[in-house]
This record gives structure tokens, sequence and C-alpha cells, in this order.
């Protein structure tokens, strides 16, 4: 039995942090969507490509870091409780396009 548990665990260490990955849509939807709908704040539009533009030259790695420390009206984490990075980089993509 130990055996069993301790190669369940070492399975489940070594899934790819993508696995778990929300979709940018659902996160969008459930987190994202009171602020970058309407643009609440100066916040980038979903899907206005030339205000996502010279955000995206920062490198989605920064953009991440502006969402989890929060940036001008945005709390940090916006409103995602439950996002990991990935997930953050899925809502950005889908937004920016």
């Amino acid at each position: 039995m130990k055996k069993l548990l301790a190669m369940t665990a070492v399975a489940a260490l070594t899934l790819s942090a993508n696995v778990f990955a929300q979709e940018g849509e659902a996160i969008y939807n459930k987190a994202c969507q009171v602020c970058h709908s309407m643009g609440v704040a100066g916040a980038p539009k979903v899907h206005d490509a030339a205000a996502w533009e010279p955000r995206l030259a920062k490198g989605l790695d920064t953009l991440v870091g502006s969402v989890k420390s929060g940036l001008n009206a945005m709390p940090p984490g916006g409103m995602c409780t439950d996002c990991t990075d990935e997930d953050y980089k899925n809502a950005i993509q889908f937004m920016s396009k």
C-alpha cells in the first residue's frame, strides 16, 4: 500500500502545470470581464489588439507579474483567487487577441 501511495504521489508531482491550467476564456468570464469588458479604470478592453500591443511588448512574464502584484486600480491577483501563472497567461492571451 505504501508503495502504491508513493508512486501515486510521484506521478502527481511530475504532471505538468499545464494539465491543470484553466482556459483563457473561462478565466476571463469568471474574473476579468468585470473590468476588461468596458475598460474600467484604464484596463485594456478584451480583444482590443491595439491596447494590448504595448503591454504584450513587455512580455507575458512581466504582465503576469503585474497581475500578481496589482497595477493601478487592479488588485493583486486581479479578481482571480485560484489562478496560477499559466492561468494568467491564458487569460492575457485570450483578452489580447
